[in-house]
């Protein structure tokens, strides 16, 4: 059967493995700020309860959080990566699940070489309490014959406590399961399709499955016919090698309006930098840096200008310090003084995997001696923290500013 493992309130559980003492007490993790901006993107059932959601910005909860002893983290997605790939790990370390693979930072798919529902069940416990013992993080599995009908499983399992977090759906059950899921939950149907399927009375997966593959297939992407496939028990999606991203960016709207030209370089350079880590950490190179920056353009008040430039790299690179000299060097030439910035990010492109990468004989960028400084720094940041190890250029960004004159200009 295929397994579908899916980690409960992720970013939440994550910061309350590294805070055992905030268990069963509420949790949110947001994108929030110093000037009080950002929403909430993972909470707790505990959070839950006191009416908030995924979603809410938090200037317009920040009564309940206050008045209920919320506990609150800003999102460290280097550190879910990493405890994403602690999970994978150990799952691969256990041996009871085959061609094991990593869907996205929350979610693993794999194979339990089993039929009987009871035994599959004994070995998905099995790995359930591993996760939990080994990584502290709580997950929810589903078990089915294809990848679509294990992430209905899953659905199940996160919804009904009576599962205890394992749902297993065998044939026989499948028409049952379908009729009780809402079409928009489905894997593989986008957000655009619900409506156009709703409109002609599909309202369940059930509904979709029903319909003939040749109206299928002439409403729906390939994405759709092959949801629609899976649910009918017919393996027809293929993750054994997933494309990797076209692109990596990394962005960010400042909470102070930046004028300074070395500001911005040491802001750029933190940007740049964990690009480059994700760029490794996807075991990939990029051909290209871009970079982009603009003024506020909800300021009327004042002037206003944005501009963005591309840098050709010499060879595919994952290394930091080839793409933070890329990227400052384009940061140089799209700078004009007596601008208030607002916006500024970094986006690699022309990725391409790593494994099998030619290298030119004269190329200094791509030795076996940085990769080797590369893959040391990534560990040394994984096992003390981000950035740990950085560039001088990096500076201290990451500590809270201090004695700022101005104000945010927009909450």
């Amino acid at each position: 059967m295929i397994i579908h493992i899916d980690c409960n309130s992720f970013y939440a559980s994550v910061e309350i493995a590294s805070h055992p003492e905030l268990e069963g007490h509420p949790v949110v993790v947001a994108n929030n700020n110093e000037a009080g901006g950002g929403i909430i993107l993972a909470l707790t059932k505990e959070a839950k309860e006191l009416g908030l959601h995924r979603g809410d910005p938090i200037f317009k909860v920040r009564n309940i959080l206050k008045a209920n002893g919320v506990a609150m983290f800003g999102a460290d997605l280097h550190k879910y990566r990493a405890m994403s790939k602690r999970i994978m790990q150990a799952v691969i370390n256990q041996e009871i699940v085959l061609d094991f693979l990593q869907y996205s930072v929350d979610e693993f798919f794999g194979v339990i070489p089993e039929e009987d529902p009871k035994l599959v069940r004994h070995y998905v416990k099995q790995v359930v309490e591993m996760i939990d013992d080994t990584c502290k993080i709580p997950v929810s599995c589903g078990c089915s014959s294809t990848y679509t009908l294990a992430k209905v499983a899953t659905w199940f399992a996160k919804r009904y406590e009576a599962y205890n977090g394992i749902c297993i759906i065998t044939p026989e059950v499948i028409e049952r399961a379908l009729r009780a899921i809402p079409i928009e939950n489905v894997w593989g149907i986008g957000r655009r399709s619900v409506p156009k399927l709703k409109q002609i009375g599909i309202m369940s997966a059930y509904d979709f499955a029903s319909l003939g593959e040749s109206l299928v297939c002439s409403m729906m992407t390939i994405s759709g016919v092959k949801s629609w496939r899976e649910l009918h028990g017919i393996p027809s999606i293929d993750l054994s090698a997933p494309a990797h991203q076209q692109s990596i960016m990394h962005s960010r709207t400042f909470t102070f309006m930046e004028t300074e030209v070395e500001r911005l370089r040491e802001l750029l350079s933190n940007y740049a930098a964990d690009t480059a880590t994700s760029l490794r950490s996807d075991r990939c190179l990029c051909r290209t840096v871009t970079v982009f920056i603009c003024t506020n353009p909800h300021r009327t008040d004042l002037p206003q200008y944005s501009n963005s430039d591309t840098a050709k790299l010499a060879s595919a690179t994952a290394d930091t310090q080839e793409i933070v000299r890329a990227a400052l060097g384009i940061l140089d030439k799209l700078y004009i003084k007596g601008y208030k910035y607002k916006r500024m990010g970094v986006i690699l492109g022309g990725i391409i995997e790593d494994a099998g990468q030619q290298l030119d004989l004269f190329d200094k960028t791509n030795t076996s001696e940085k990769r080797r400084l590369m893959e040391a720094t990534d560990r040394l940041n994984a096992k003390y923290g981000r950035n740990t190890v950085r560039l001088t250029i990096q500076g201290s960004v990451h500590q809270k500013q201090k004695n700022r004159e101005d104000i945010p200009d927009e909450l």
